[in-house]
């Protein structure tokens, strides 16, 4: 593993907001920038050699002026540019696996709350090894005074979400709040209606779990500000809430066995 920032740039509008925000990273970090695109080759046995030298062209000069203008607006910063050629979220992961941390474009939509995950994003995020950022184009991360948000499961194992959470929470100087979401277990029935406290008294005691699992990582990080609650309802839906006034939203991701399919929550 390299330590440095990779960024995946395809020329979207989102792509040019992940590399700005992997550079504003990077210079935190006081790592090198590594931006990477990758050429989709097509299946095709035979491509006209016009063709592929027009491909070669483009991809050379987005990365050009991108590092150009990172360089501009980040002065002293090492940028490095990479090319590859393949299968997008394949090569995508690769990188992201030499790297301390990858940024993607994530496609908004609308005014519905939340994100759209492109394709090769949620390949990456679901197959990468090391932590993958994912960045709306739009939104001034910086501005917002939440600081992180981190969504827990207190029943899988989650050292290494705790850890780069707080590490990330002390670096930037901002408040972390962990959430972790729950629903009353259908076995209780009509129980939890006639009788509300059984819910309250379930949410006392996940909190108190909650609480333990922080307490070793608070006095580790003393110097932060931590937050906790145990809140009822689906998790997606309170992270999303949570993440209106957040700087960054930090999720795990379930390890499987199984090669096939995404492998998130």
């Amino acid at each position: 593993m390299t330590a440095q920032v990779t960024a995946g740039l395809d020329g979207s509008k989102e792509s040019l907001a992940a590399a700005g925000w992997a550079a504003a990273e990077a210079v935190s970090r006081e790592v090198p920038l590594r931006l990477v695109h990758v050429e989709e080759w097509p299946n095709a046995p035979e491509l006209p050699l016009s063709y592929a030298h027009t491909l070669a062209e483009r991809a050379e000069s987005l990365l050009r002026e991108e590092a150009d203008l990172t360089r501009r607006n980040h002065p002293g910063l090492e940028v490095l540019t990479q090319r590859a050629r393949g299968r997008a979220a394949e090569e995508l992961t690769a990188a992201a696996n030499q790297a301390d941390l990858t940024v993607l474009g994530s496609r908004g939509l609308g005014g519905i709350r939340g994100f759209i995950v492109g394709s090769v994003s949620l390949a990456v995020v679901g197959a990468a090894r090391q932590p993958v950022v994912l960045v709306r184009e739009g939104a001034d991360h910086a501005a917002r005074d939440g600081g992180i948000v981190v969504g827990v499961d207190i029943s899988r194992p989650c050292e290494a979400l705790l850890g780069f959470s707080f590490n990330e929470a002390a670096r930037r100087g901002v408040p972390l709040r962990f959430v972790h979401s729950w629903t009353l277990p259908a076995s209780y029935g009509y129980a939890a209606v006639m009788d509300p406290g059984i819910g309250e008294e379930l949410g006392d005691h996940l909190f108190g779990e909650l609480d333990d699992l922080l307490e070793p990582w608070r006095k580790r990080y003393a110097g932060v500000d931590v937050a906790a609650e145990a809140v009822t309802g689906s998790a997606a839906y309170q992270l999303v809430e949570a993440s209106q006034t957040a700087q960054l939203v930090v999720v795990g991701r379930r390890s499987r066995k199984i090669a096939l399919g995404a492998h998130l929550g």
